[in-house]
């Protein structure tokens, strides 16, 4: 057997780990643009930061569809999840509760997500942004619930349309989707309700 066919471990304390992340997750939510550390020593497999793992790991399970680039749907990321969460891996984006994307690749866009619908806005995605870095990059500024007064985020590697999709999700609140940006072991959160300036 080769390592792509190897489905690694998941937590060594799945209780502690999982609750621990979960905090993450909602601190990074409830104050969008605040670097959140979200794992503790997980080894993530091909194609998925550690963030990104971490955070399936502990939010999705058989009920909660996942979408996946093709590459890591059908690779050992795949696998990984269908393991250790059970999630059903979809092929269409706007069937998923959850997604990973590339933040440079110019498909499926933010609006091929589930935005939710009148009756049932808290049933959207959430959809986790795979960057090179979460400093560096274009800045923008965001505003909204839990950011007192502004604040300013420049995360790397996201394509041209990308800060122009996150604004018109934006302004499709209630509807619309969250978004997990995410490198190696550290989050941002980005809700539906932040608003987005800058020079896109």
């Amino acid at each position: 057997m080769t390592d792509e066919t190897l489905i690694g471990p998941g937590f060594a304390d799945p209780v502690f780990q999982s609750q621990g992340a979960f905090r993450a997750i909602l601190a990074a939510l409830a104050e969008p643009g605040t670097r959140q550390a979200v794992t503790e020593g997980l080894t993530p497999p091909n194609g998925l930061h550690a963030a990104a793992a971490t955070a399936l790991l502990t939010l999705a399970d058989y009920e909660t569809p996942i979408w996946l680039p093709p590459a890591l749907r059908d690779g050992a990321a795949g696998a990984w999840l269908r393991f250790h969460c059970g999630a059903a891996l979809v092929a269409e984006p706007g069937r998923a509760a959850f997604a990973v994307i590339d933040g440079l690749a110019s498909a499926p866009a933010l609006a091929d997500f589930d935005a939710g619908t009148d009756q049932f806005p808290d049933r959207s995605a959430t959809v986790i942004v795979q960057c090179a870095a979460l400093e560096g990059g274009e800045a923008v500024t965001l505003s909204g619930p839990g950011i007192p007064g502004t604040r300013t985020i420049a995360p790397a590697g996201l394509r041209d349309s990308f800060w122009a999709e996150v604004a018109a999700n934006s302004e499709a609140y209630p509807l619309g989707i969250d978004l997990l940006l995410c490198h190696a072991d550290a989050l941002f959160g980005l809700p539906r309700s932040t608003r987005i300036e800058g020079a896109f």
